[in-house]
């Protein structure tokens, strides 16, 4: 408050006694309101992580699946196994009807006879002619030509023994078995259905060793070598652990889902059975450490981005200029500018003034210095 002098010289005593009293009010006021200190909102910058959490899920399926299917044509008229049954080698799983392949067995038999006795009749010729020719009464091109008939006779009965041999392999072709202990996952065909030599007719997982097909998208592919440890988690049962190896990357990538098949390796282990869930997580490195911070944190002064850091040493904040890298859902990352340990206002920036007092909450929360967060898992 500023009286004129003028005015002073005409008050009385007591009235100078007052204004004295109003300006040293005035003073004290001014000084109470530099004074203010203002409490804000702070988040720490953590330390970052070298490494971060893959997580994609997947199945778990037999190293091994036999599609079997018959060698031969025909109608199936039996099927011995349904899905989830166990089978040991020679086990029949499935018939087709074998009337024409016993057919081609007695025709081969019969082929087999006839030449025989096609071979009996001209080595009995060929020795007739052996004889004649000892005692010179046939010349030797006789002799020849016996020889060669006997030959023929011979290769035609051989012949004729292995049409035979092939016709009854074919008859027990008919017979579909199981080659291995394992387990009926999948029936492709059944009873009345015609079906060719080849066709899948039963999937059997064979017993052994199990492992889980994850799907694993190009831009984290690289950090999946063969031989990788990981750890294999299981919805039925959180308390199963189990620790596995990476066995097969395929080569190139599925062309609808742009995704490569990882193949996972598992401990044999009488809890896991096929088909339930499981969660693979791999560990890779952090190529580049992003502080996230959150937005409201984020302030900008002469067109440059800047953000409150509080020096608490005396309480005071002071504006340092950060570069952003990118903005997401829930804050920003800032590539340069900050460190772990620093200490940045989270919200109210624009009351933020150089040097000016403030006031620290009791607890400090942290904000993760890795751009994918502490232990972040991406889910896949």
């Amino acid at each position: 408050m500023f009286l004129p002098s003028s005015i002073l010289r005409k008050l009385p005593a007591a009235g100078l006694i007052v204004a004295s009293l109003a300006l040293a009010a005035c003073s004290q006021e001014k000084a109470e309101v530099k004074d203010i200190v203002r409490p804000v909102k702070v988040v720490e910058i953590a330390q970052a992580h070298d490494t971060r959490t893959l997580s994609y899920s997947g199945s778990v399926r037999a190293r091994t699946e036999s599609t079997l299917g018959f060698r031969v044509n025909g109608k199936i008229t039996e099927r011995l196994v349904d899905i989830g049954q166990h089978v040991a080698p020679g086990d029949v799983l499935a018939r087709i009807d074998p009337s024409d392949y016993d057919l081609s067995v007695k025709s081969a038999q019969a082929a087999l006879d006839a030449s025989e006795r096609q071979v009996e009749t001209v080595e009995l010729a060929r020795k007739r002619a052996e004889q004649l020719f000892a005692k010179n009464f046939a010349p030797k091109s006789q002799l020849e030509q016996a020889t060669l008939t006997y030959d023929q006779a011979v290769a035609t009965r051989d012949s004729a023994r292995s049409t035979l041999a092939q016709a009854r392999n074919q008859v027990g072709y008919t017979d579909l078995k199981a080659d291995r202990d394992g387990i009926v996952t999948a029936v492709n065909a059944d009873v009345g259905q015609v079906v060719g030599s080849g066709t899948p007719v039963v999937t059997v997982a064979v017993d052994g060793e199990k492992e889980v097909l994850i799907a694993v998208p190009e831009m984290e592919i690289a950090e999946f070598k063969p031989g990788k440890d990981v750890k294999a988690g299981f919805w039925s049962d959180d308390r199963l652990k189990l620790g596995g190896k990476v066995r097969e990357v395929a080569g190139s990538a599925d062309p609808q889902s742009r995704t490569f098949a990882v193949r996972v390796s598992l401990p044999n282990d009488p809890r896991v059975l096929l088909g339930m869930t499981a969660n693979i997580e791999a560990s890779a490195a952090n190529e580049k450490q992003l502080v996230s911070i959150p937005l409201s944190a984020l302030a900008e002064k002469d067109s440059q981005s800047i953000v409150w850091t509080v020096d608490r040493g005396a309480d005071t904040v002071h504006a340092r200029s950060v570069k952003v890298a990118e903005f997401a859902p829930d804050g920003v990352r800032v590539a340069e500018g900050l460190k772990p340990g620093d200490v940045v206002v989270a919200a109210g920036t624009q009351f933020m003034t150089e040097n000016l007092k403030v006031k620290l909450p009791g607890g400090t929360a942290q904000q993760s210095a890795s751009a994918e967060g502490d232990e972040a898992s991406q889910l896949r």
